[in-house]
């Protein structure tokens, strides 16, 4: 059966600037359904550096990437949003009454009749390690991103990458699966001392194996992954016990469907009109990285401006061009959805 919803805007990427959106469009009232390939919402800034600083946020001298997610989550919590994470936005249909359809890779339907593409840079796709026989166990043993850490509870794990990310989820492993093996091609690591200090410490205590100096050549396995040959840089090589072997080598940005949706393009992004932030298709809008126009700052402070403005003129638009007088949420308060 179809996983359908209806909402009022569907946000197409849960970074900072989808998810301030949020707040934008539940200042409206209006109700929204986030869809984002990667597994958790924050983009970029909660998958490839989580504790990374950022200086320009107003009001935060300093602020971490993941904790500037962790604040825009709970900004947005009484405007209750619906999320289809681990899903690509793969086609969109224009609707009989105007509204608009969009389905995702693994099968969910949502229709709205506003459309915020929050994208980033497109949607990111993780880079794969140059393996022969790769594709035949992707999905049979052979996973890029982590969805529910339970669906690795007792089995053996190998994790490849030297990065948070790697080292973040092998963390999290060592207490769900049955082996953990971590293989980076070096000895240096680019990950936060805190998660280093903790992984040495998880393999001093045999909880989990760190492989340096080494990178996974082979797959092994009939029809499901069985086993990975890893080579070593003194030439030596080994086959370790693996049920699921997953490469984190970050991710890479690709424009992928949208470029297919009728938009108007410009370089790398979608080109909008820069006082309203709509798209060529009316009731579509882009905002954040992906939208282009003069004078374009590629900064999440432009971000948040270009969704609230977005949003705002929607509103108009939806409302036959009624004017909408602007309240200061001092003066009015945080009124959220009761469901």
């Amino acid at each position: 059966m179809t996983n359908k919803h209806t909402t009022d805007v569907i946000i197409i990427g849960a970074g900072p600037c989808g998810l301030f959106s949020v707040f934008e469009a539940g200042m409206l009232k209006l109700h929204c359904h986030l869809v984002d390939y990667l597994p958790l919402p924050g983009g970029q800034c909660a998958e490839i550096y989580p504790k990374k600083p950022i200086y320009d946020i107003p009001a935060h001298p300093s602020i971490l990437a993941g904790d500037l997610i962790g604040n825009l989550l709970k900004q947005i919590e009484p405007f209750k949003p619906r999320f289809s994470l681990g899903e690509r936005a793969e086609s969109l249909e224009h609707l009989s009454d105007g509204s608009f359809r969009i389905t995702t890779h693994g099968g969910e339907v949502i229709e709205a009749p506003t459309i915020l593409i929050a994208g980033g840079l497109g949607c990111f796709e993780p880079r794969k390690p140059a393996l022969e026989n790769l594709a035949s166990y992707e999905d049979h043993g052979v996973d890029y991103i982590i969805k529910d850490p339970e669906k690795y509870r007792g089995k053996h794990v190998v994790v490849a990458g030297g990065g948070d990310s790697a080292l973040d989820w092998t963390i999290v492993l060592a207490d769900i699966a049955a082996s953990v093996a971590l293989v980076h091609r070096s000895q240096t690591f680019r990950a936060a001392p805190d998660s280093l200090a903790k992984a040495y410490a998880l393999a001093e205590a045999g909880k989990v194996t760190l492989l340096t100096d080494a990178q996974v050549t082979g797959l092994l396995g009939s029809g499901q992954l069985e086993k990975v040959t890893i080579a070593f840089t003194d030439n030596s090589f080994i086959e370790q016990t693996a049920e699921y072997f997953i490469p984190l080598f970050g991710l890479s940005p690709k424009l992928g469907p949208i470029a297919t949706w009728g938009l108007g393009m410009e370089r790398h992004g979608i080109k909008v009109d820069p006082v309203t932030f709509m798209t060529n298709v009316p009731g579509v809008y882009a905002v954040g990285d992906i939208a282009e126009y003069p004078n374009k700052l590629k900064l999440i402070l432009s971000g948040f401006h270009e969704g609230a403005v977005a949003l705002h003129s929607e509103y108009q638009r939806l409302h036959d061009g009624k004017k909408h007088v602007l309240k200061y949420t001092t003066l009015t308060g945080i009124t959220g959805f009761d469901s």
